[in-house]
């Protein structure tokens, strides 16, 4: 074990390789086992691999890829489309990185984590890097380590980095305020469909794409489409979009149509926000908001220790009694929480 305890993590043992003081150089020449190391490193949940973590994202190299968030129905077909897209960008000589998170078990916080048997042509590419993380309950449909994630795969020379959402709900929007653009797959549907999918999501998405346009879904498809780009056009037009954005398209993920139509429209909108400035604008809001978000989950995580936790078990056990009112016992857990930290 090294001095960072690197050989073992909350989650079982880290393969024998480099040591953590070795992953920064590493990465930098886009080893992927030290890409996969380091992973498990900032998803540990131990305190000197923490502090570890951290100062391996310090030492980290400044490298930009392009992050693209996706999101979608269930049973929409994202790892089809996300294996299609990414052997497709592989050949074009592009190194992809794909982020995908699943969700876990309220009960047991297990999870499948079947994306890399999904995508089994992608996971063989040695230009592919699949990632998948449980959720572990995090809001937002990505895990609590998703940004850091997103970081490591820069580092290690990765152009593109897909984030996989859980799926489609009011909390997924939090993967746009991480990435550069955010694509929502949806499926041939009647208009019942448009009714199911929230405003929100939609206010976000800076792409739609209609996936399973094939076959006899084809008319049904263009249909959706277009019922799509019309919901669209009643949207408030925001000021990080060119004109005719953000717009709806048909694709097939498994006939590869519309893929690199799909591609070249997200590089048009991309190389118009770097020109009008709104790229480095939108990066630095949400490094601003990984530093608030940062700070939010460490003052949670007092609430879990010291004197701090047993504060919260009295309080809690006497509103759960009925002997203390949960709004006054809150206040008070406030004003214990400002005594400890002066």
């Amino acid at each position: 074990m090294d001095s960072c305890g690197a050989r073992h993590y909350s989650g079982g043992v880290i393969p024998p390789g480099p040591t953590m003081h070795d992953l920064a150089p590493a990465l930098a020449t886009g080893d992927r086992r030290a890409l996969a190391r380091a992973i498990t490193l900032i998803e540990s949940t131990r305190p000197d691999h923490r502090a570890a973590a951290v100062a391996l994202l310090a030492a980290l190299p400044r490298r930009e890829a392009l992050r693209i968030g996706l999101s979608g129905t269930p049973g929409v077909g994202k790892s089809t489309f996300i294996e299609a897209f990414g052997l497709m960008l592989v050949g074009q000589g592009l190194r992809v990185a794909v982020l995908a998170v699943d969700p876990s078990s309220a009960r047991s916080g297990g999870s499948i984590l079947g994306d890399k048997t999904r995508m089994e042509h992608l996971s063989r590419e040695p230009r592919a890097f699949i990632r998948p993380s449980p959720s572990r309950a995090e809001l937002g449909g990505v895990a609590r380590r998703t940004r850091e994630t997103v970081r490591l795969c820069e580092a290690a020379g990765f152009d593109v980095v897909l984030v996989e959402t859980v799926g489609v709900g009011q909390s997924e929007t939090l993967v746009a305020d991480m990435t550069d653009l955010f694509v929502l797959l949806l499926a041939p549907a009647g208009g019942d469909e448009l009714q199911g999918v929230k405003r929100g999501i939609m206010e976000m998405a800076d792409l739609i794409l209609v996936n399973k346009a094939d076959g006899e879904l084809l008319a049904t498809a263009r249909r959706t489409v277009s019922d799509y780009a019309g919901a669209l056009r009643l949207l408030r037009r925001r000021p990080q979009d060119p004109k005719g954005f953000p717009k709806a398209m048909p694709v097939s993920a498994t006939e590869g149509t519309g893929l690199a139509e799909a591609w070249g429209e997200m590089q048009a909108l991309t190389d118009w926000r770097r020109e009008h400035g709104h790229f480095d604008a939108h990066r630095a809001e949400q490094a601003r908001r990984w530093f608030e978000a940062e700070v939010r989950a460490g003052l949670l995580a007092r609430l879990a220790t010291g004197p701090a936790r047993a504060a919260m078990a009295r309080l809690g056990a006497a509103v759960e009694a009925g002997e203390a009112d949960p709004v006054a016992a809150a206040a008070e857990m406030l004003g214990q929480m400002a005594d400890l930290s002066e």
